[in-house]
């Protein structure tokens, strides 16, 4: 009966941690940066005169600071600490995606966009990291589903919030950013977590980390994220919102609404992956989400009414809300304290890789097969994702 009680109580602290709803607070703005915006890219792509490949690069050019930063922001936040980073990339955040709301031309909202993006770099790998900080190895896997429940639900918010402000105007949805001016101030006088105390050589400090990263299954995770966020954020959230604006002539407001759905079953097969694990290993669990991502890809381009889409959205949900923390769960756990920033970058610039590529190659792909192309070479990766999850130990 203690015991019970001991456990019913540890979850609740899970659930309760003010550490931890502040990262929720990061999380969802880390998250808001693209979810926000997709609606709108119909509207965007009519009022600012471009075409459906240039839209893509909203996406990429606010993804590739990620790719050249993130290790930077890791090795720093490993040897000044946490906060010092995640302060002051809020800021920056939240000023230059506000003032993208008062662009009218292109070639500066990229600009905007490219400066927003830098502060957005480290922001999702540090509140992995500190979640690896905070939690043990037994309840490391919970934490990673909660954080990512809020993420989806974000995810679902954002596109709904976004598609009702963009009926408005198309530079609506830009004004969301500037919630991370309070939320910087909430972090800069309220978090509190382990901070490490590294004082290694750079070099010395970087070869532990890669001598880490070495490691089979740790490989085959990184290249199993970079597929999964090329599927992500090419088939699905650039190319999906274009599907139901041309194929279905959808609003704005049904395409985030449509946009919201997947991320609702995410957050909620996310909030239940503590159970899931008393049941199916991790390694168990990728192959489900992969087998699911193929299969709600692959029927995409077939439905023949708009109200059927949430069929494939509904298994994309699943495997969306069980892939993503698994993984993070797994880098997490894979290195010590005053390493673990430095390691998570490492893995967060992979999946920057797959977010900054994926809206460009499967705007390759639709420029020869057409729109639905993008929907079967995702189905295709997932397949791969599968394949690889064989190869890990």
């Amino acid at each position: 009966m203690k015991h019970d009680k001991e456990q019913k109580k540890c979850k609740r602290k899970i659930y309760l941690d003010t550490n931890l709803q502040i990262i929720f607070g990061i999380t969802l703005i880390y998250i808001m940066g693209v979810a926000s915006i997709t609606p709108a890219f119909p509207k965007i792509i009519k009022e600012l005169n471009i075409t459906a490949k240039d839209i893509g690069l909203l996406i990429t050019i606010f993804s590739f600071p990620g790719v050249l930063l993130t290790p930077f922001f890791g090795i720093v936040a490993d040897r000044w600490g946490r906060k010092n980073i995640i302060f002051p990339s809020l800021m920056l955040f939240g000023i230059a995606g506000g003032l993208c709301f008062f662009v009218r031309d292109f070639k500066l909202l990229l600009i905007l966009r490219l400066i927003q993006g830098i502060g957005a770099a480290p922001l999702g790998t540090l509140t992995v990291t500190i979640i690896g900080d905070l939690y043990p190895q037994k309840e490391l896997t919970a934490a990673m589903g909660y954080n990512s429940s809020i993420r989806s639900i974000g995810s679902a918010g954002y596109p709904a919030i976004g598609g009702a402000l963009a009926m408005i105007g198309w530079h609506y949805p830009f004004i969301l950013p500037v919630i991370a001016i309070p939320i910087g101030f909430f972090v800069l006088f309220n978090l509190k977590t382990p901070e490490p105390k590294n004082k290694l050589h750079i070099i010395e400090h970087l070869n532990i980390v890669w001598k880490k990263l070495r490691n089979r299954q740790v490989v085959g995770v990184l290249v199993i994220g970079i597929i999964i966020f090329v599927m992500l954020f090419g088939s699905y959230m650039t190319y999906f919102p274009l599907l139901l604006g041309n194929s279905f002539a959808a609003s704005t407001l049904i395409i985030g609404l449509f946009m919201a759905g997947v991320s609702l079953v995410a957050a909620f097969t996310s909030s239940q992956l503590g159970k899931i694990t008393s049941f199916f290993s991790e390694k168990t669990i990728l192959k489900i989400s992969f087998i699911l991502y193929a299969l709600a890809l692959s029927i995409i381009p077939f439905i023949p009414r708009i109200e059927l889409l949430f069929i494939p959205i509904f298994i994309f949900g699943i495997a969306h809300g069980m892939s993503i923390p698994v993984i993070q769960a797994l880098f997490a756990g894979a290195a010590p304290l005053k390493y673990r920033a430095t390691f998570m970058s490492i893995s967060g610039m992979t999946f920057r890789v797959g977010q900054t590529l994926g809206p460009f190659l499967m705007g390759l792909v639709i420029g020869v097969w057409g729109t639905s192309g993008a929907f079967y070479a995702g189905a295709g990766l997932s397949i791969v994702m599968f394949i690889i999850i064989f190869m890990l130990k």
